[in-house]
């Protein structure tokens, strides 16, 4: 299996780059989070990379990071979810900010990913519970993320920024940060006030 490559970006798109090593051009498929990471490098840049084997075809998968790669095959064993949709959750959320989510059966935020129904969304939580491990995803969620217990008025929280109009991207973005202990009605209030700022 190729397990990481190192060489210089020939071409970029949406969904990739080409990536010269020794002259030899590979195409690698990537999350939008890692090609947002590569920025304009124009230099020699390193990646991690999976090898997706099927019948028909060879498809070659990069990541900036081995948590993104990690968390990539875990995906990928979901029942029902294949490469492409791994690469959109991983275009959508950090690997924490799904583990996060995997601990707090948050399966809205899984919805919330161009391409996932309820359904899907529900069935990750529960196949990813097990994959993840509550005590590794807890230890992997930052200083500004909501976990456990304290969760639960950042949902209502988020709930009620959604229902007040706001999309789902920014409810999250606007409760990034806030104090867990506050009470729903100040989380509101803190979040409004930000996206006010902006």
């Amino acid at each position: 299996m190729i397990a990481s490559l190192k060489g210089k970006i020939q071409q970029r798109d949406p969904e990739g780059i080409v990536l010269e090593v020794g002259g030899v051009g590979y195409r690698l498929t990537m999350s939008g989070r890692s090609l947002s990471f590569l920025g304009d490098a124009t230099g020699e840049v390193f990646v991690y990379t999976y090898l997706h084997v099927r019948e028909d075809v060879l498809s070659l998968f990069g990541f900036v990071e081995a948590e993104e790669r990690d968390f990539f095959e875990i995906l990928k064993g979901v029942s029902g979810v294949g490469p492409k949709v791994a690469v959109a959750v991983l275009s959508a959320y950090a690997p924490a900010d799904l583990r996060r989510a995997v601990v707090n059966k948050d399966v809205a935020l899984f919805q919330s990913i161009s391409g996932i129904g309820k359904k899907t969304a529900e069935r990750l939580v529960l196949e990813l519970k097990d994959k993840v491990g509550e005590a590794v995803a807890v230890a992997a969620v930052d200083g500004n993320s909501f976990s456990g217990g304290d969760s639960g008025g950042y949902y209502l929280a988020r709930e009620a920024l959604i229902s007040l109009g706001y999309n789902f991207t920014d409810a999250e973005a606007a409760l990034a940060g806030a104090d867990p202990g506050e009470d729903v009605e100040e989380l509101v209030k803190g979040a409004l006030k930000k996206i006010g700022r902006h």
